[in-house]
């Protein structure tokens, strides 16, 4: 078995850190664009999709406005994947950074996918 790597991806956003946190922290705002069905629970939130597949994943840390660290319950201890709210200093504009763990041969499918879910998530707020 080979070790996964970190990989991040950075998004600009046109959207207030408060309103962004409240799609990427909350069973409502997940289910507009992770996945079908959110449940949260003891710390953790449950993510279904196509009415079968279900996954869990732990709440590690949350910071109000500006990061949530989440790990799959089947990952490693040391895998998780984060979304962090930033605000450029040059710009002013919100950037979105997702951290995720991936086989080297698989970060850019990976990346792939989250391009695809992020472009979900800012269809869903008017970006």
């Amino acid at each position: 078995m080979s070790k996964k790597v970190q990989y991040e991806l950075e998004y600009p956003v046109r959207c207030s850190p408060g309103i962004l946190f409240e799609f990427l922290s909350t069973p409502a705002g997940l289910q507009e664009w992770f996945a079908d069905k959110v449940d949260f629970r003891d710390n953790v939130f449950s993510f279904s999709w196509n009415g079968s597949t279900e996954e869990e994943a732990e709440v590690l840390e949350q910071l109000p406005d500006e990061r949530i660290r989440l790990r799959w319950l089947h990952a490693p201890k040391g895998e998780y994947f984060e979304f962090s709210i930033q605000i450029s200093e040059v710009t002013n504009m919100t950037i979105l950074t997702v951290r995720d763990f991936a086989e080297k041969k698989e970060v850019a499918d990976q990346s792939q996918l989250w391009n695809y879910q992020i472009k979900d998530l800012f269809h869903r707020i008017g970006n």
